[in-house]
């Protein structure tokens, strides 16, 4: 069987499975049925940010860390899912970010799975929750999951993703910017990336700025009203049981600040599991795994049910206006109850 090739640890075998439950056929589902109990292992690292911030090199570096760690630990097994965008004229994607990774090639410890979005949004794919299932159940320790890198609104992978990398970068946009609502408060650790640009210093306030916006006075000031840090020190990354992102600036294409920035992520982890945050985490994203397939399944069985011939003359009369979009759905769900 295939998933049984999979948990011994057979590449070409992960690899067909893969393409299976993106394809959603009913060999890919059948197995990730059987492989679900090998799951829940991994340590789901998502990585997101705006286009050109060099995620996909920091992912790489990232990478090389855990496969040669410089303190002498032992290697982890890593895995990489990497979501690029599909074209909404053709339908294609470039899937172009392994390019940035060709340094892991051959590497037996790292499998790159590059996959489009095939329309979705959020920055995901539909398939990247199996595809995520299938490599930990194959036993891989770290698994990356870069997002498309759409801006603000992709936040899709905090619900899946252990711990959130939210990667800027100088001069992409003023302080308002850095503080709007969206994909920074998704953040458990801040990546300055291309930190040797100039206005790295400026870009590093406004994060703080937000964060002490989200994280106030407990752990802005003590109890003399005086700041319980300075603006260049993150050292404290928690107050009580509550995780505050540390910023680690880095330089993607030379390597500088991975360990710092791999110590924040192992920090993260730490803190997650002292509190009870791990199975929180766990919990909320197969909570919300079951929704969406609930969700889906039920309104196969909704449309399955109904005639087209009432579908489309409840549409007419949307199109006209003779009803509203709330009384088409009252419609339709009488429709399909009788």
């Amino acid at each position: 069987m295939l998933q049984t090739s999979v948990l011994e640890g057979d590449r070409l075998a992960l690899a067909r499975l893969l393409t299976e439950i993106e394809a959603d056929s009913e060999a890919g589902r059948s197995a990730l049925n059987d492989l679900f109990k090998h799951t829940g292992n991994a340590h789901l690292i998502g990585v997101t940010g705006a286009p050109g911030t060099g995620k996909s090199s920091l992912v790489n570096q990232l990478a090389l860390h855990y496969r040669k760690p410089p303190n002498g630990e032992a290697p982890r097994s890593v895995a990489i899912v990497a979501v690029d965008p599909s074209s909404p004229f053709t339908g294609g994607a470039v899937l172009g970010d392994r390019i940035r990774m060709r340094e892991l090639s051959g590497d037996a410890g790292v499998f790159i799975r590059s996959m489009a979005t095939r329309g979705s949004l959020g920055g995901l794919a539909t398939a990247t929750i199996g595809i995520v299932q299938a490599l930990d159940a194959a036993g891989f320790e770290i698994i990356f999951v870069e997002t498309v890198g759409a801006g603000q609104s992709e936040v899709e992978i905090a619900k899946l993703a252990h711990t959130t990398l939210v990667v800027d970068v100088p001069g992409l946009g003023d302080d308002v910017q850095a503080i709007k609502a969206g994909i920074l408060e998704i953040a458990d650790v801040l990546v300055l990336n291309k930190a040797d640009r100039p206005g790295v210093e400026a870009a590093e306030r406004a994060l703080r700025g937000m964060l002490k916006l989200g994280h106030p006075t407990k752990r802005a000031f003590n109890h003399h009203g005086r700041p319980t840090v300075t603006e260049s020190s993150d050292a404290e990354l928690a107050v009580g049981d509550e995780w505050i992102p540390p910023i680690r600036r880095t330089m993607a294409t030379d390597g500088k600040g991975i360990v710092e920035l791999a110590a924040a992520i192992a920090g993260h982890k730490a803190h997650m599991e002292k509190t009870g945050g791990w199975q929180l985490r766990e919990r909320a994203r197969l909570q919300g795994e079951v929704e969406d397939l609930l969700s889906s399944e039920l309104m196969s069985r909704w449309r399955s049910g109904l005639d087209d011939k009432d579908f489309q003359k409840i549409l007419d009369q949307l199109v006209t206006r003779s009803i509203s979009p709330g009384q088409a759905v009252t419609k339709l769900l009488k429709e399909n109850s009788q």
